[in-house]
């Protein structure tokens, strides 16, 4: 049986309940009658040891201690500040219909943060748009702002006709990120850069990012998986020696189950087509990426096939940058479109619907192990259904398990383990 991952779960608790529940009730116990049954009552709920929900701890303190109520919800509150501050991002509140943009008016509304996020917006309208006529369902969208600035929309779609599971998210977050969240965002910056002079502040940055993410899981386990992203990122540090600047980063790649040479050199193809438009070396050099950045190293093995990777990168003008990103945008539906129309009615084995779930396994590691979008988004408190979005509904984990020679399998699995310098020499 396939084991199926749930990316949310139970309602957070508040783990420090107990503490606070037997300080408002000691404080209470100073001011109630030393016979009262009150002071019993609240005696009792303060030897008692548990961790309950906010919920839970209100309806058992309002009975037994309703004085300390009021004590418990200022604690309660700032407690919930301190976290949320510690995290960097304000919480998301959900609204029913996407607003015309995601930035701070005031200060945002022209400049290189409007254009992208006028980019990523377009982007996932026409991407939706493909997708939805090849499976003939509609993606589910989830909508949210920040109080200080940005937001997200998140457009799903999971159970399809053709597709188990497909999302798309575009985001504009604003805030504070620790130093390893930058590490995590950059992969480039040495542990203990940018020491921070304010104290309190424990070296945080400020920050801005936008960004679009996709990853869609088809059924038939001869259509690929594939995963884009294209990201705006700025930093505005008031650390002495701490990072300053922007950067563009992103890319799109294969993840298939089964390897089809002339559907590796279409993707492949496609990709170093809309490189070669801004600068013959971007191919080579980001196929090579590419390669070395979605790897399992526990494994020894990529993710898939590749495609291009590229991060870090503010060489060259950043109106340069931007066309270069929507372009490679623009560029997902022409080179993965065509292989789900091709595979998605393929007739398939259970053995072949298996190792399917297998590779998906593999990229669930992966993602949760080494990916720095995900690392950097629960480092930075960001929605955290939006950043499981790209999880397949369904995984499978075998112990030692070894492709039979000469098969298909261990055919897919050479690739990974093995990419070719040049996918057009086979």
């Amino acid at each position: 049986m396939a084991s199926n991952l749930v990316a949310s779960g139970p309602k957070p608790v508040i783990q420090h309940t107990k503490n606070d529940l037997q300080a408002s009730c000691s404080a209470k116990l100073r001011s109630v009658p030393s016979q009262g049954a009150q002071k019993a009552s609240c005696l009792k709920l303060k030897r008692s040891s548990f961790v309950a929900s906010d919920a839970q701890l209100r309806s058992t303190l309002q009975r037994s201690c309703p004085k300390a109520v009021k004590a418990f919800t200022v604690s309660a509150a700032a407690a919930a500040e301190s976290k949320a501050e510690e995290k960097g991002i304000e919480k998301e509140e959900m609204i029913e219909a996407a607003p015309s943009s995601l930035l701070r008016e005031e200060a945002d509304a022209t400049g290189m943060r409007a254009s992208f996020e006028k980019m990523i917006r377009e982007a996932q309208d026409s991407i939706c748009a493909a997708i939805e006529e090849i499976d003939g369902t509609k993606f589910h969208e989830d909508a949210w702002t920040r109080p200080g600035g940005g937001g997200g929309i998140s457009r799903v779609m999971q159970n399809g006709n053709v597709f188990e599971k497909a999302g798309i998210n575009v985001s504009v977050v604003y805030g504070t990120m620790p130093q390893e969240a930058y590490r995590a965002a950059t992969g480039t910056a040495e542990k203990g850069e940018g020491k921070s002079t304010e104290q309190g502040k424990a070296g945080r940055i400020p920050f801005f990012a936008a960004g679009i993410s996709s990853v869609m899981h088809p059924k038939n386990p001869k259509a690929p998986t594939v995963h884009f992203n294209y990201r705006y990122f700025e930093t505005d540090s008031q650390m002495e020696g701490g990072p300053r600047g922007w950067w563009f980063g992103g890319g799109t790649d294969l993840t298939p189950s089964y390897l089809f040479t002339e559907d590796a050199q279409h993707f492949h193809g496609t990709l170093k087509d809309t490189c070669d438009k801004h600068d013959e070396a971007f191919y080579p050099r980001f196929k090579t990426w590419c390669d070395e950045y979605f790897y399992n190293q526990h494994r020894g093995e990529r993710r898939g096939i590749g495609g291009v990777f590229f991060d870090d990168m503010n060489d060259r003008d950043p109106e340069e940058l931007l066309a270069f990103a929507t372009d490679m945008a623009n560029s997902v539906v022409p080179a993965y479109c065509p292989l789900v129309v091709k595979h998605k009615d393929d007739e398939f084995t259970e053995t072949e619907k298996e190792w399917q779930q297998i590779r998906r396994g593999r990229y669930v590691e992966f993602n949760l192990v080494y990916d720095r979008g995900t690392t950097f988004g629960l480092k930075t408190g960001g929605r955290i259904e939006s950043i499981l979005m790209s999880l397949p509904l369904t995984a499978r984990w075998e112990y030692d398990q070894v492709p039979e020679e000469g098969s298909e399998e261990e055919k897919l699995l050479e690739a990974c383990r093995n990419p070719p310098d040049d996918w057009f020499a086979l």
